[in-house]
C-alpha cells in the first residue's frame, strides 16, 4: 500500500506563508488530497488535485492556498499563504476515492499559526 510523508510544517505568523509537501512512495499517480485537523475538532478536507490536475478547496482556504504536482516525482505541495491562527492544525495528505483511502495515513505535520 502507498506510504505518505507529510513535511513542511512549523511555526509561522499570522500573515505568513508556509509550503507544505506530500511524497508518495507508489509510482502511480491518483490524486492527493490534504486534510488538517485542528486542535480538538474533527479532520476536515483543504485541498484536492486529481490525476489530471484539477484542483479543488474548502472555502476557507480559497484564494489563500495552492495545491500542485511538485517538481519531485510523486510529491504534491500545498502552499500556504496569508496563514490565520486558525488554520492552526496537523496537515495530513491522503486520497479518498472510490470510497475509500488510498494511502497510509502519516505523522502529519504541525502547522502553528501564532504571534
Amino acid at each position: 500500500q502507498v506510504q505518505v510523508v507529510e513535511s513542511g510544517g512549523g511555526l509561522v505568523q499570522p500573515g505568513g506563508s508556509l509550503r507544505l509537501s506530500c511524497t508518495l512512495s507508489g509510482s502511480i499517480f491518483i490524486g492527493v488530497d490534504w486534510y488538517r485537523q485542528p486542535p480538538g475538532k474533527q479532520r476536515e478536507l483543504v485541498a484536492s488535485i486529481t490525476n489530471g490536475g484539477s484542483t479543488n478547496y474548502a472555502d476557507s482556504v480559497k484564494g489563500r492556498f495552492t495545491i500542485s504536482r511538485g517538481n519531485a516525482k510523486n510529491t504534491v505541495d500545498l502552499q500556504m499563504n496569508s496563514l490565520k491562527p486558525e488554520d492552526t492544525a496537523v496537515y495530513y495528505c491522503n486520497r479518498y476515492a472510490g470510497g475509500t483511502y488510498r494511502y497510509l495515513w502519516g505523522q502529519g505535520t504541525q502547522v502553528t499559526v501564532s504571534s
